[in-house]
């Protein structure tokens, strides 16, 4: 047997003890040494088997590295088919988590034990495939279709109490877990009780009108639904009450197989990998963060009261502060309210609730704050202003407290400069709403030590934030990828399109709205005030489109005012096409002697994505980005880009390098500062290389 399957016997109980660090993956060795401890144990004078896992979990998953390639034996079906099939019964002991493989082991065996606070899922739908070893198959025979499909379809997890009762689990442990099965798997014997396959099980299956009727339901929900897995596990789960066992279990397989090699799941995968890629900064392996406890937060606006509830609910002491009464009792307000949303919800106890405000103040005095080991300012974004706050805030706090702005294009460094702590001064862009985006971008200054790096990684661990790394550059990663994207869509506007066809082309590509929906629901003036600020930088020789500036001098907002790039009508906030706009945009085009010309869906959402792939590209020559998936993050969870396509950089490489970089080439005389191809691509291209190979 392989040192990750520890085998013992305990009372005539044979012991597997699955060992195979962080989270005990069902990699080919843990495999093997399974079947084989299974074979022992059947050789052996025992009367039952337990299966259980040391460390700090139960196997949380297959061995998602090896999705794609050929299965090695054996592969987890015929693990799970031999611990099933086993003359001597099987317990499985579960804690942690036990999910997707790992809860497929679990089914296979004939008796299910969890810890009290254990958690159970197939999530296997987030990679864009099926559960691949009898979950589709197992999980209804034991719980039901509608109880199974709702698991699978949204791939949560689920306690050890919710899976009990589903049928599930045979029962929840507290305290020793391996000590109960131990004794669970004694009292077999001594109850005359043998193997009870999955397999054979029929609860689920005792009113099959209502199963059909489950399945019919969630078929009918995901009609319109670009994913493809979930419709795929509604298929296997319909067959596990249509077919016999052995047949369900090749149906499943074939979709399983089908899916692992689509794009689908191919660019979840490469989520899946970003995502934990992206917190791995590089000269930090031996760094210590600061000991964080108490927060202050300037500026108790959206921003601000956002980041405030993110800090309680990750655990740390907030003390807000505000200019005057009526702007903090209005900040407070939105916190409390926020608080109050999470219980309305369920998603959080009023004693929770209760606990984190007894760690929340405000405060009118920077002196309030001098005590905090962090503070974040969240001010307009002017650069005057932000300077002011940083000065007082070097002025009050101690000399190792840290200084984070929340800026989302202004110059770290800048602010860095008007302080006599610079090494202490870092960016820490949040997402609107804070408290509910992941996405947080940590900004490195010039002078930012390794241990303040290393204290912001350590914050948005705590508030369950997915961070990445930027350097100093006007919108850092994701504002300059957004603005390449806006740009795209601006130029389409000017040269033709309607705002309408702009946004109906980038949902159908997969966004939820469009660029100028989204635009309205921000507010256009913001954006508006940066354009003018920035006007006397800009290049008189760029191509620069008007049409946003020229909505807000007529006073169109969006949708705060009713009027934007839409007109909302008695509040709503689904906005309706405009005559008034469509006559301004042409007024525009007839003074830049623009002749209007027709683009389809394809022509558009492929422009904005060049853009996105181009602009990206330039991120990672200038060194603002690190590495290409962390951009693909950035517009994943930043601005909605469709998960299952992977990110504008994953569909670059898809599509393939080469074809991108003519395709930019067709548009530079439209305007050079936009679509002339970076340098990158043809490096990329020369040596044979995809972004994807710079991520490794």
């Amino acid at each position: 047997m392989s040192g990750q399957v520890h085998y013992r016997v305990e009372d005539r109980v044979a012991v597997l003890t699955i060992d195979n660090p962080p989270v005990n993956a069902l990699s080919r060795p843990v495999r093997k040494a399974l079947v084989d401890g299974v074979g022992r144990a059947l050789a052996d004078e025992v009367d039952a088997i337990v299966i259980m896992a040391s460390g700090r979990t139960f196997p949380a998953g297959a061995d998602i590295a090896e999705f794609g390639k050929p299965p090695e034996d054996p592969w987890l079906p015929e693990v799970c088919a031999t611990v099933e099939s086993s003359p001597k019964p099987v317990v499985a002991a579960i804690h942690g988590n036990a999910l997707g493989g790992g809860l497929e082991l679990a089914l296979a065996c004939h008796y299910r034990l969890a810890s009290e606070e254990a958690r159970v899922g197939l999530p296997e739908v987030t990679l864009g495939i099926v559960p691949g070893a009898g979950g589709t198959q197992r999980a209804p025979r034991l719980a039901g279709a509608a109880f199974a499909l709702d698991l699978m379809i949204h791939g949560r997890s689920i306690s050890a109490d919710e899976a009990a009762e589903a049928g599930l689990l045979d029962g929840v442990v507290e305290g020793d877990l391996e000590g109960a099965a131990l004794a669970f798997a004694e009292s077999l014997e001594e109850e005359d009780l043998g193997p009870r396959p999955t397999c054979e099980a029929t609860a689920g299956f005792a009113d099959p009108s209502g199963y059909m009727a489950a399945v019919a339901t969630r078929r009918k929900d995901l009609a319109a639904s670009p994913l493809e897995a979930p419709k795929r596990v509604i298929d296997c789960v319909e067959a596990a009450l249509l077919m016999p066992f052995d047949v369900g279990m090749a149906y499943e397989r074939a979709a399983f197989d089908d899916l692992v090699s689509s794009g689908q799941s191919a660019a979840l995968r490469h989520m899946f990998f970003a995502e934990r890629r992206a917190p791995r900064f590089p000269g930090l392996e031996d760094v210590a963060p600061y000991k964080i406890g108490r927060v202050g937060v300037v500026g108790g606006g959206t921003m601000g009261t956002g980041i405030a509830l993110a800090l309680l609910n990750g655990g740390f002491e907030v003390r807000l502060l505000e200019r005057d009464e009526g702007a903090l009792e209005d900040a407070v307000a939105r916190v409390v309210d926020g608080m109050e949303a999470g219980v309305r919800r369920g998603r959080l106890s009023a004693a929770d609730r209760d606990r984190r405000l007894d760690r929340f103040s405000g405060a009118l005095g920077y002196d309030d704050l001098s005590d905090c080991e962090l503070a974040i300012e969240a001010v307009d974004e002017d650069i005057a202003t932000k300077k002011a706050v940083f000065s007082t805030l070097d002025r009050v706090l101690a000399p190792g407290a840290i200084i984070a702005t929340t800026t989302s294009y202004i110059d770290v460094d800048l602010l860095a400069a008007g302080t006599k702590r610079p090494a202490n001064v870092i960016g820490l862009h949040f997402f609107s709403p804070a408290h509910v985006m992941r996405l947080i971008e940590i900004v490195v200054g010039a002078e930012t030590a390794p241990d303040v790096v290393a204290s912001a990684l350590s914050l948005a661990k705590s508030l369950g934030k997915i961070p990445i790394r930027a350097e100093v550059s006007h919108g850092f990663v994701a504002n300059r990828m957004l603005l390449a994207y806006r740009k795209a869509a601006d130029e389409l506007l000017e040269d033709g399109a309607s705002v309408a066809e702009v946004d109906a082309a980038m949902r159908a590509f997969g966004f939820p709205l469009g660029p100028f929906q989204a635009a309205d629901l921000a507010g256009l003036d913001i954006s508006w005030e940066w354009r003018r600020r920035l006007a006397p930088t800009r290049d008189p020789g760029d191509r620069y489109v008007a049409i946003g500036d020229l909505l807000c001098e007529a006073g169109r907002y969006g949708q705060k005012n009713g009027r934007g790039y839409y007109l909302y009508r008695q509040g709503s906030r689904v906005g309706a096409e405009d005559p008034e706009v469509t006559r301004l945009i042409a007024l525009e085009r007839k003074r830049k002697n623009i002749a209007p010309r027709r683009f389809g869906p394809d022509e558009i959402a492929r422009r904005c994505l060049l853009a996105m792939v181009n602009e990206g590209a330039r991120l990672l020559e200038e060194g603002v980005a690190q590495r290409p998936s962390d951009i693909d993050v950035a517009m994943v969870h930043g601005f909605a880009f469709p998960r299952w396509i992977g990110g504008p950089m994953q569909w670059a490489d898809r599509e393939g390098l080469l074809m991108i970089r003519e395709d930019l080439k067709k548009l530079v005389d439209e305007d050079p500062a936009l679509w002339r191809p970076a340098d990158l691509l043809s490096d990329l291209i020369k040596n044979g290389k995809t972004f994807d190979s710079l991520n490794r």
